[in-house]
């Protein structure tokens, strides 16, 4: 039963972290409940062993005793005598989440804290929804942050905002190109373009690959951004750039990740779901996915020799901040 258990716990799954929980406590949260369910199941029959015991002679009205061969339980493997049968089991973090955000965490068992660091290589682009405040602007970003301005937001309109995000969306194109490393000149890169498979080689600066408003009513705005590499604090600074750009400022009020790879909202174990059997049915379950998308990105990497074109101006191009404005000004 207890390898049985093991077997199924090998490989990645998502869970929900909620605002206000730090990753560090939620993982020590699924590593308990993993715990507990193994150390739950039915210790195993205990071995008979033979002893000699001494008892009174059967048939006889004399006190006489001798000593007579009695099979009895051996108890020196049972849970009371030599503990719980695990305790310890290593639970991977995948891209991490800081204590303000909220959203899809993907963790790792067994051999799933290898595919972790696979996943990482593989530069998967990972998804929010970040909700902005216009009016004002603290030291953190953040709405509960000092206070350090305050402005107007009556010209700000839904066209205007897109505009700014139209721009972002060009500059960090661009910047996804120059690290991709791609020879623009080549078939290869024209698909893989087409295909939306560009990704950079190594580690990067934030790159936003998508960005769009899906809710406008000031002073609140909410927009989705499709990114790699990046940290929440730089998205609620992207926050503060954007409320700059539209002449106002802009603080963020929330931060939460939809996607994070092929994970979602949707394969999430909510907190009443972090036991054992939920969590090795999410890890068949995403297995096959998993390994789909790992087989890609690596034949991606084979298939494909990425170099800078001819005459590629490295210093070029790359976002001067979040929004990568300044570039484009320049350009």
């Amino acid at each position: 039963m207890g390898s049985a258990n093991l077997s199924r716990l090998q490989g990645l799954f998502a869970v929900y972290k909620p605002p206000g929980l730090k990753w560090k406590h939620l993982r020590d949260t699924v590593e308990l409940q993993l715990l507990k369910g193994l150390n739950a199941r039915k210790p195993p029959a205990p071995e008979q062993r033979v002893r000699f015991l001494l008892g009174p002679v059967e048939g006889s009205e004399e006190k006489e005793l001798t000593l007579t061969a009695t099979s009895v339980p051996s108890l020196t493997n049972h849970p009371l005598v030599c503990g719980p049968a695990f305790t310890h089991f290593k639970v991977g973090v995948g891209h991490r989440l800081d204590a303000q955000a909220s959203g899809v965490l993907v963790l790792g068992v067994g051999h799933g804290c290898r595919l972790l660091t696979d996943m990482y290589n593989a530069h998967l682009t990972k998804e929010y929804t970040v909700r902005g405040l216009l009016g004002k602007a603290t030291d953190d970003f953040c709405e509960d942050g000092r206070l350090v301005e305050k402005t107007t937001y009556d010209h700000v309109t839904r066209e205007k905002l897109d505009r700014i995000l139209a721009m972002i969306q060009g500059s960090h194109q661009k910047a996804l190109v120059m690290y991709s490393n791609l020879d623009l000149k080549t078939q290869e890169a024209y698909d893989m373009a087409v295909r939306g498979l560009i990704r950079p080689m190594n580690k990067s600066p934030m790159l936003i690959t998508g960005i769009r408003c899906l809710h406008f009513a000031p002073p609140e705005f909410l927009i989705e951004v499709q990114c790699m590499h990046e940290t929440q604090k730089e998205l609620r600074k992207l926050v503060h750039e954007i409320g700059l750009e539209l002449k106002s400022t802009a603080v963020c009020s929330q931060v939460r990740r939809t996607r994070d790879g092929i994970f979602t909202l949707d394969s999430a174990l909510l907190r009443t779901q972090w036991d054992l059997h939920s969590i090795q049915d999410a890890i068949q379950t995403a297995a096959p996915r998993v390994a789909a998308e790992l087989e890609k990105s690596l034949s991606l990497g084979l298939d494909t020799k990425q170099l800078p074109s001819p005459g590629w101006s490295w210093d070029s191009q790359v976002p001067g901040s979040a929004l990568g404005l300044e570039t484009d000004a320049r350009q």
